[in-house]
């Protein structure tokens, strides 16, 4: 196993944790805010998306599936929904809402399937290439991918535990 085949196990994760959590996202769910919190379940998993589709179409120089595949829509979320959430007021999280999970785990399932496709067109010599040295120590695309997936994991590991919780609000 080499450093391509571990990313492509570690991308694949967060969706499947997401996927897992399928059957218990109703809208109540979805846009419960445990302990008064501004991310919903919903936010979350948006989020997730968003910081993979964004990053991954920065390092593959291609558009964002958020627009070319139009998620937007899908998502019911329109022009509000392209930022991808960094720095949210608790307004703007509030205002991610869903009330079925379908829409956001065809577009997590989207942006995983392109991080996946994108890990195909690597070497492994690929991952130590400096992809931004505005940082000391610069990144190298291997620790950005590192830090797109562990970002998601985060997420939908937050998504599972809001899940988990009895009393969602």
């Amino acid at each position: 196993m080499n450093g391509i085949d571990i990313l492509r196990d570690a991308a694949s994760r967060p969706l499947d944790a997401a996927e897992a959590l399928r059957d218990k996202l109703d809208a109540e769910t979805l846009n419960a805010h445990v302990g008064g919190h501004p991310n919903s379940v919903a936010w979350l998993l948006w989020h997730a998306g968003r910081e993979i589709d964004a990053q991954l179409a920065d390092l593959a120089d291609h558009q964002e599936l958020w627009v070319s595949e139009d998620f937007a829509e899908l998502t019911g979320f329109g022009e509000e929904g392209s930022r991808v959430g960094y720095g949210d007021s608790a307004e703007q999280a509030r205002a991610v809402t869903a009330e079925e999970p379908g829409p956001l785990l065809e577009y997590l399932s989207a942006v995983t399937e392109a991080l996946l496709a994108y890990l195909d067109t690597l070497d492994e010599d690929a991952l130590g290439d400096v992809i931004d040295d505005s940082w000391d120590p610069p990144v190298t695309r291997g620790a950005r991918l590192v830090s797109i997936v562990d970002d998601a994991a985060q997420h939908v590991g937050q998504a599972a535990y809001v899940v988990g919780v009895p009393e969602k609000a």
